[in-house]
């Protein structure tokens, strides 16, 4: 399996999108074109990464795939992650950015990355304010 980040932002935003309220646990996620499995590793990268706050997967018999899993909310520093990539403009440049620079597409480059973006439009608004 090779990590995905655009199927990690999908999760991001699917967990922020059906998370309920006061709930412990969110039951098998379903992202669009993906697999179960592949969906429940990324989950468990994501769980890893410290941007969700629970990650319990049940699986077969030995050596089977997933079955069936839980994920926890989004963790502080996934919302935070989450925040910072949900436009597509600001995604899409920092994913352009990273390839154009020979950066690896890791989540700490990718939030290093759109937090320079986000700066250099914010400064850009500042400058375009006039006193």
């Amino acid at each position: 399996m090779k990590r995905d980040m655009d199927l990690i932002r999908k999760i991001l935003f699917k967990i922020e999108e059906e998370f309920p309220a006061g709930q412990l646990l969110l039951h098998c996620i379903n992202i669009e074109g993906y697999d179960m499995e592949t969906v429940a590793d990324h989950c468990q990268l994501m769980y890893e990464s410290g941007l969700i706050n629970d990650y319990r997967p049940t699986r077969g018999g030995k050596g089977a795939s997933v079955l069936f899993y839980s994920i926890g909310n989004l963790t502080n520093e996934g919302y935070d992650l989450l925040d910072k990539i949900r436009e597509d403009t600001i995604w899409n440049n920092t994913k352009t950015t990273i390839t154009e620079k020979g950066l690896p597409l890791v989540i700490d480059v990718i939030k290093d990355v759109s937090s320079t973006i986000i700066s250099s439009m914010v400064e850009g608004v500042i400058k375009g304010v006039k006193p």
